[in-house]
């Protein structure tokens, strides 16, 4: 987009009046309230924008803006083309250009200018035709109009979110449709969309969204704990951080975890920390679910043993399906364990037991047995790193006669009949503060799932529910109207001084309206402010 805060126009482009430049291809059928028309007033310059951008997407062509004259910081008037204006004059050669050119010296555009005396806006200048062929199938190919529409950018947001690839939400979307075709942008767009609006964190800006993140989850949760210290240029000195559920899992099982960030100073890096902790708010939410799931499996559903000991059996009442898999593995790998006596001294007695790692491969531990508590220890030290009897230590129990082991052995860790009080707490996960419109969409979208997943059971509720969308369309339609009518002004209503002020060789029509152009601007986004004290 050209925009000239100096050049003034010609004589000739203030001349009042519709000009045609015939080309016979041009012709396209354009209901008449979307046609611009000299006289037509708009209370904003951004709304005579949007009507002309509308009608050149009926029309067939894009626009853009030629110039402008301003006084001072405000705009007196601007010039509307299309996009295929001018001839454009290159100083290399034509045989080393090799850069497409769109320059056709097309006419066609509109001239607006403030009315000062009311402030309102008007068209003073229009030229309709082209002197080049408008096709209907390739306008939503043009820049201008290919959009992605509020589904396609809460998609992307949400798949940002569960970390999809890219290249698999676009795929989704054009199998959602159909085809490419039915899409209204091209992957160019939903690849510039990602970099530049969800992405688009500076360095600068990486330990501030952080410190939002932090801020938000406190407000959520009182018992959500932090601390942020930073350094110069907001780096990220170190954090520290936790939620009332972790706090509650820390009681019971005495875990942490720390990780160190080396924050590089490169643009690759520029929102890792950001998206890490998103990454943090994903992990947390699944834990929590496959905790869920995993206490009701524990609950409804029993794994079966594997041998016939009454050991095994006593792990199987008590431990959770997950660990007493564990636990089976040790058991099924005793049977290639050899055992034999060593020594036996005041009540201990020391086997060494040969396992039968490859064909001729043996491995040999030592396995101490306590006659008296029936304890058991090997050298292999796997109950003490990981809290599981060994195959070797469950083989010497075997040889025994041990047909149930001491409860020291039995960690209440891994028990599913404790109720731990932190799987009650549920975890604080950061949700994205949305714009009102987002809102409202993921709101309608949740609500009318059920309705369209019940309409599909057969033709005829299809049907019904077609109908009442038809109807509800044309009543929003409607109300929409009404809404543009209220705030419709014309020269009648203007006051009779503003109007003797206006200069008598206008061209403005003397029952002029107030044309409110079509709402296809995406939403504003509100922008928040957050410091560290």
């Amino acid at each position: 987009m050209n925009e000239s805060t100096s050049n003034q126009l010609n004589e000739c482009d203030l001349d009042n009046s519709s000009e045609t430049y015939q080309f016979d291809d041009t012709s396209c059928v354009v209901d008449e309230k979307f046609v611009p028309k000299v006289g037509m007033i708009f209370k904003k310059l951004e709304e005579a924008e949007k009507f002309y951008k509308h009608y050149s997407k009926l029309a067939d062509f894009s626009t853009k803006i030629k110039n402008m004259t301003r006084d001072r910081d405000k705009i007196k008037n601007q010039l509307i083309v299309c996009t295929r204006e001018g001839k454009w004059k290159f100083k290399i050669s034509s045989i080393l250009k090799t850069n497409p050119s769109a320059g056709l010296n097309c006419l066609a555009r509109i001239y607006v200018h403030i009315m000062k005396d009311v402030g309102l806006w008007t068209i003073s200048k229009v030229v309709l035709n082209h002197s080049h062929p408008c096709c209907p199938d390739q306008a939503k190919m043009l820049k201008q109009h290919r959009e992605l529409s509020m589904f396609v950018r809460r998609t992307i947001k949400t798949h940002e979110e569960a970390e999809i690839r890219p290249r698999k939400t676009y795929q989704s979307l054009v199998a959602a449709t159909g085809s490419h075709r039915e899409l209204g942008f091209i992957e160019k767009d939903f690849k510039n969309y990602i970099t530049r609006k969800v992405r688009n964190i500076s360095k600068e800006d990486d330990a501030k969204e952080f410190g939002k993140y932090l801020v938000r989850m406190k407000e959520k949760n009182q018992n959500f704990f932090f601390e942020l210290n930073l350094e110069g240029n907001y780096c990220i000195k170190h954090t520290f951080w936790a939620d009332a559920r972790s706090r509650a899992a820390f009681d019971y099982f005495g875990d942490m975890v720390s990780f160190d960030i080396t924050y590089k100073q490169t643009e690759s890096t520029a929102s890792e920390v950001t998206s890490g902790f998103q990454q943090y708010d994903n992990c947390l939410a699944s834990r929590e679910q496959a905790e869920r799931e995993f206490d009701a499996a524990d609950f409804h559903s029993v794994i079966p043993c594997t041998t016939k000991s009454a050991i095994e059996a006593q792990f199987q009442q008590v431990y959770t399906h997950e660990k007493f898999r564990e636990v089976q593995s040790q058991f099924t790998g005793k049977v290639k364990c050899i055992k034999r006596s060593m020594h036996s001294t005041l009540g201990f007695t020391t086997y060494e037991v040969i396992e039968q790692v490859f064909n001729s491969t043996f491995n040999k531990f030592a396995v101490t047995y306590d006659t008296v508590s029936r304890g058991v220890k090997c050298h292999c030290l796997l109950f003490e790193s990981r809290g599981i009897l060994c195959r070797h230590s469950l083989s010497v129990l075997s040889f025994e006669r041990v047909d149930s082991v001491a409860p020291k052995y039995i960690l209440e860790r891994w028990s599913k009949n404790i109720k731990r009080r932190h799987t009650h707490i549920k975890s604080s996960q950061d949700k994205p503060i949305l714009e009102p419109r987002s809102k409202r969409f993921d709101e309608l979208v949740f609500r009318s799932q059920n309705i369209c997943e019940f309409a599909s059971k057969s033709e005829d509720l299809t049907r019904i529910l077609h109908r009442a969308f038809d109807k509800v369309m044309a009543e929003m339609e409607e109300y929409q109207e009404r809404s543009k009518e209220k705030s419709l002004l014309t020269h009648e209503e203007a006051t009779l001084s503003n109007l003797n002020l206006l200069d008598s060789e206008s061209s403005i029509q003397s029952r002029s309206t107030l044309y409110n152009a079509p709402d296809m601007n995406y939403p504003r986004e509100d922008c928040t402010s957050f410091s560290f004290y």
